[in-house]
């Protein structure tokens, strides 16, 4: 146990901390980290690296590559950068990496180097360029702060809901702060920043001056600032060694630390465990890492390369070009058993198993000496404690042992503790593995929850180590596998280099009949990618027609949405079909589909009858209860005349909304001729309004023949110039000339014109001695082809005038 706390460091006499290597990096690094925008995510996220060439200092000719790699170095996506310079790089709550440019862009990747989208951060932040930017994260979501080249301040609290706030301007700012953060109080997002000696604190609508309580006098200038994980602390560097720490509100000191080094730091961040009262600050510069606190003394390491911090939620990461550790206050289980001469109950137990494995005598004693005290179930609860913080697995073993020894000795102690530790240790091993490279604690997996880590998982593509941790911990199917399973054919359907075939039998075989998962989900994902096909195909697995017909409807397949919905046999899905048929083809071809559909025929033709039966019903209502008004008349005019026009207003509303016209159409399109003129009759549709109705309804069909029959059976109120306009329009010039030759005198000139006798129209112009008609078939001459009727005109004008 000596050995095993050698690596243990004492910040005053109440709190330990200890270095531990993560990973040895494998990562092949062609730069050095200082001369790279580096960005790490939390919770054991990944890493992303990207040279910097728009340096002044070292500018580069060739172009950068954006490098993404796991926790453990292992690589994930490189692509070459070809959009314009970067300011700063940043992780979201979502493992999307946020490249701030300097044009005030956000462009935003995957974990895998694919690109998610784009934003900007305004107009006024494009015309004065970035000099700075944050990626901090609240409880709404990841937020994006900038530093503009007019020093000015607009962030957004969540990119996913972009809202930009544009801060107050800082009086008698001059040049660039020489260091800022971003802090959340009341659940809003604040900027702090220095100018000299002085703090300023903008939110949404002023600007305060703060001053920290108990600074130590003679500060000139603030260095660099630094803000805990949970935004609840606030560390100060001063350009007179001293650091101090308090609340992110500055209204309370916790501690004031002097360094007796005045160099600005490269890094600071904050150091400290949840529920714990040390706090402490890790300040890294080029070679050294110290780590301060409420003592006098520090703890310091020597850095034998170029590191990058990373503030977790229990600690701190630590790597370079070739090693990545992990930075933490010893928990306090951990302390009690394995510290020198420790008499806790855990740390005899501890020894009291491992005597018992020796088969020494010693067990019973300590074993003894800990029932005496009536400490054994305190002894294993510290023991399974202390396993689920240690990061190596043989030392975990050790301990559970030791708790699952003192258990025997235990009536009535509950294991759900014992058996929870030992499933969350299994998990936090798994993916701690250099190949998966997620470097969580304990306390980490605890605060991110297993659902969370599965999407991460998801998001890496790992999905056998998902499948395997939800059937070990025997998640509900919806949550778990069927979900993971989900993502993978989602996944699977953006493999282009994969046949449409393929792809939907290898999504069938692997998912089959399994619950939670829906087939029209994937079938739309890769829809959306462009695979209409293989969309068609995979919605042949979906065993749901309400799911199948709405996707096919928005790939624009109406046809096979509407035999899909009537092999269903839900009419009220049918009906949803035709309603978008009918919307989205003209009435002739509408007519046409449902001819080769009989089932489909006959329930409009059923919907037909009864909107003309509830027409039917409406108007008797309407007439029965007008000559019931009548009768009343003498009795009470003005009361009858109030109830008249309320009931007229009401049933106007139920013939517009049963929609007459449409109806009366739908009739003549169906062959119904006689029952629609009886319906325009009842509801006394005008005749001119009824041959309209008709005719547009044939030409529809183009059915010429009943045409034809329809325009003989009586003169037609409308003239038939319609009728020509409307052949016209279905491009029959055949039938049109027929109507034109009907065509009175007053309107024979447009019907010839019509159907393009410009001569013809000519000789009745002149015949009519017409000005507007001469003018009319002027307008409709071309050079080439009409040029001696145009001069016929002309001459018989100039003859008109004469006379």
């Amino acid at each position: 146990m000596d050995c095993y706390t050698a690596n243990w460091n004492p910040l005053g006499d109440s709190a330990f901390y200890r270095k531990y290597e993560l990973y040895s990096m494998d990562w092949d690094l062609k730069e050095e980290l200082r001369d790279c925008l580096v960005a790490a995510a939390p919770y054991g996220g990944p890493i992303a690296l990207l040279r910097n060439p728009w340096r002044k200092e070292k500018p580069a000719s060739a172009r950068p590559v954006l490098e993404i790699y796991s926790a453990s170095g292992m690589p994930l996506a490189s692509l070459l950068w070809k959009s314009g310079p970067v300011v700063s790089l940043g992780w979201s709550a979502e493992e999307e990496l946020l490249c701030v440019q300097e044009d005030g862009v956000v462009l935003v990747y995957g974990l895998h180097g694919d690109f998610r989208r784009h934003f900007s951060m305004g107009n006024e932040v494009l015309q004065n360029r970035v000099l700075d930017a944050r990626i901090f994260h609240t409880e709404f979501g990841s937020g994006v702060a900038i530093l503009t080249g007019a020093h000015r301040f607009t962030l957004s609290a969540n990119v996913g809901d972009l809202k930009l706030r544009r801060m107050p301007e800082v009086p008698g700012l001059q040049s660039a702060p020489s260091c800022w953060t971003t802090v959340c109080q009341d659940r809003v997002a604040h900027i702090l920043l220095a100018v000299g000696p002085d703090l300023y604190l903008l939110d949404h609508a002023a600007c305060s001056a703060v001053t920290p309580p108990g600074l130590a006098p003679g500060v000139s200038s603030f260095l660099q600032m630094a803000v805990s994980f949970t935004y609840r602390h606030l560390a100060l560097f001063t350009d007179t060694g001293y650091i101090w720490m308090g609340t992110a509100s500055l209204k309370e000191k916790l501690c004031e630390f002097n360094c007796n080094i005045r160099a600005p730091p490269k890094q600071m961040v904050w150091c400290s465990r949840p529920r714990s009262k040390e706090r402490a600050v890790v300040v890294a510069w080029e070679r050294r890492l110290m780590v301060v606190g409420d003592a006098p003394e520090s703890i310091q390491f020597v850095l034998d390369e170029d590191s990058y911090l990373v503030p977790e939620l229990d600690g701190v990461r630590v790597f370079s070009r070739s090693t990545h550790e992990f930075l933490h206050e010893v928990p306090v289980a951990s302390e009690e058993i394995f510290k020198i001469a420790s008499m806790a109950p855990g740390a005899l137990l501890l020894e009291a198993q491992k005597e018992y494995e020796k088969e020494s005598q010693k067990a019973d004693e300590y074993l003894r000496e800990i029932q005496e005290l009536g400490q054994l179930p305190q002894a294993v609860q510290q023991c399974i404690e202390a396993a689920g913080h240690e990061h190596w697995p043989d030392m975990q073993k050790s301990l559970l042992r030791a708790a699952s020894f003192g258990k025997c000795f235990l009536d009535r102690f509950p294991p759900d503790s014992f058996v929870r530790m030992c499933q969350d240790l299994r998990v936090l091993n798994a993916i701690r593995d250099y190949h998966i490279g997620i470097p969580l604690t304990y306390s980490q997996y605890k605060q991110l929850t297993i659902q969370v880590l599965l999407d991460r998982l998801v998001l890496r593509r790992l999905y056998p180590l998902a499948i395997q941790i939800c059937e070990y911990l025997r998640l509900p199917e919806v949550q778990g596998v069927s979900r993971i399973l989900a993502h993978w054919a989602c996944y699977k359907v953006q493999q282009k280099d994969v046949s449409d075939e393929d792809v939907a039998r290898a999504i069938n075989q692997k998912l089959g009949d399994t619950p939670g998962v829906s087939y029209s989900d994937i079938a739309a994902r890769a829809y959306g990618c462009g695979r209409t096909e293989l969309a068609i195909k995979l919605l042949e697995y979906e065993p749901r027609s309400g799911e199948q017909v709405p996707l096919l409807l928005k790939m624009k397949r109406s046809k096979l949405a509407l035999s899909k919905a009537i092999e269903s046999g839900d009419t009220d899905l049918v009906f949803t079909v035709l309603l978008h048929l009918k919307n989205e083809l003209n009435r002739g071809d509408f007519f046409m589909t449902l001819r080769n559909q009989p089932m489909a025929l006959s329930l409009y033709r059923q919907r037909i009858e009864g909107r003309v039966a509830a027409l039917q019903t409406a108007a008797d209502a309407f007439y029965k209860a007008k000559n019931e008004f009548a009768a009343k008349a003498t009795e009470d005019q003005m009361r009858l005349l109030r109830l008249q026009r309320r009931l007229e207003d009401e049933l106007g509303g139920q013939f517009l909304d049963l929609s007459l016209h449409d109806t009366v159409t739908t009739l003549i399109l169906s062959g119904q001729n006689k029952r629609a003129e009886q319906l325009a009759r009842d509801f006394r549709i005008p005749d001119k309004r009824l041959w309209w109705l008709k005719l547009t309804a044939l030409a529809d069909l183009e059915d010429w023949e009943e045409l034809e029959k329809f325009s003989k059976s009586k003169k037609s109120p409308i003239g038939y110039l319609p009728f020509v306009e409307i052949c016209m329009k279905q491009h029959n010039k055949y039938e049109a000339k027929k109507y034109a030759s009907r065509v009175g005198p007053e309107q024979k000139v447009k019907a010839l014109l019509l159907v393009g006798d410009v001569a013809q129209a000519a000789d009745v112009a002149i015949e009519h001695r017409n000005e507007t008609e001469m003018s009319l078939v002027l307008s409709h001459c071309t050079g080439a082809t009409d040029g001696a009727t145009a001069d016929k005109i002309q001459r018989a004008r100039a003859q008109a005038q004469k006379k």
